[in-house]
Formats: C-alpha cells, sequence, structure tokens
C-alpha cells in the first residue's frame, strides 16, 4: 500500500474527502481551514493544493461524494421495495444508516446552506435536497396511486416533512454529541410519520 504522502491523484482526492468529513464530525465545518486537513492527513499545505486549487475546489468534491453516495443508496432502495410506503421506510431508514456512518455529513451540508451567498458548494447541496425531495414525490405519488396512502394527501408537503423529520433527528444527535440515539429513535418517528400520510382506515 503506498504511503499517506505518495498516493495516486485519484486516491489523495478521495482520502482529502474522508479526512474532511471526519473534521467535520469533530468541529463547527467553518472552523476547518486547510490546514487543518493537511495536518490530519499528514501533508503539507502545498501537497493539499496540488490536488486542489482552493478550499471551496475541496468542499466541491465532498459535496459530490455526498450526493453520489447517498443518492445511490437511496436509488438502490427504491429499487428493492416495490410498495411505495415499504421504499419510503427504506429510504428514511437508509438516510439515518448513512448519517450515522458519516455524522460529519449534515454538519458539512448545514453549514453550506448557511454560507452567505451563492457558492458552488452551496448550489449543489441545493441540487442534492432537489433531488433527493424529487424521489420522495414520486414515492409519494405511487403510494396515493394504490391506495396506501391518504388520496387527499399533499404530496408536497409529505416531501418537506419527511426531510425536515430526517433533519429533526439529525439536530437532536448534534445537540445530544451523539448519533447512535437516532437510530434507535428513527423506528418511532417514521411510524408517526407513517401514520400521517396513510390512507384512513
Amino acid at each position: 500500500m503506498a504511503h499517506p504522502r505518495h498516493l495516486p491523484a485519484d486516491e489523495r482526492r478521495a482520502a482529502t474527502v474522508a479526512a474532511v468529513i471526519a473534521l467535520a464530525a469533530e468541529r463547527n465545518p467553518s472552523d476547518i481551514t486547510t490546514t487543518a486537513i493537511a495536518q490530519h492527513m499528514g501533508l503539507t499545505q502545498g501537497a493539499l493544493f496540488r490536488h486542489f486549487p482552493t478550499k471551496d475546489a475541496i468542499l466541491q468534491a465532498v459535496m459530490s461524494w455526498v450526493a453520489e453516495r447517498l443518492l445511490a443508496r437511496v436509488d438502490a432502495e427504491m429499487r428493492r421495495e416495490t410498495a411505495p410506503l415499504a421504499a419510503l421506510e427504506g429510504v428514511f431508514m437508509t438516510h439515518i444508516d448513512f448519517v450515522c456512518a458519516h455524522p460529519g455529513v449534515p454538519r458539512m451540508l448545514f453549514g453550506e446552506l448557511q454560507r452567505p451567498g451563492e457558492t458552488l458548494p452551496k448550489r449543489m447541496v441545493q441540487t442534492l435536497v432537489g433531488g433527493y425531495g424529487e424521489r420522495l414525490r414520486r414515492l409519494l405519488v405511487a403510494g396515493k396511486a394504490c391506495g396506501d396512502l391518504d388520496p387527499r394527501l399533499d404530496v408536497e408537503a409529505a416531501s418537506v416533512l419527511f426531510i425536515g423529520t430526517v433533519q429533526g433527528l439529525v439536530m437532536q444527535s448534534l445537540l445530544t454529541g451523539g448519533v447512535a440515539r437516532i437510530r434507535r429513535e428513527a423506528p418511532g418517528v417514521f411510524a408517526i410519520y407513517r401514520r400521517g400520510i396513510g390512507s384512513a382506515p
């Protein structure tokens, strides 16, 4: 295996993304400097900048990694479950598992959305949220069509509530300093959401 100082370019970029996500799990993402990233990786800043010209370029790589991995897991869950309601629950738990595996990711996403002005990393987060929401709306529409969900359901509101429910659990984990809690609470929280959107008995 190559020494950390002598990794191929693709591996160096992947290691940089992993370093940023690891650092974000421990500190405010806005406080993560290129110096901190380089130190975490055992590199000089010069070595880091040979692969990323700016800090924003690093953040773009992180957001691209998050979007690709999270949406791939969501798509896989949607293909695995044929019933829309079961797929919704699978997506919910998949998202929770992703957060538990990468607790720095929500901090990065929230941090980018709070940045003033328009930046490419911020637009990438907005695109991720938009793509995620579009997938949820497809499942919700399918659920109404097959009779699993309330035919009067407001699909847009239900999609917003789904994402907000995940975000609420994530915020709880950030406040309490542990992600284990959200994995324990997620099934019960989804059960409440499910009753709210389900078809009337």
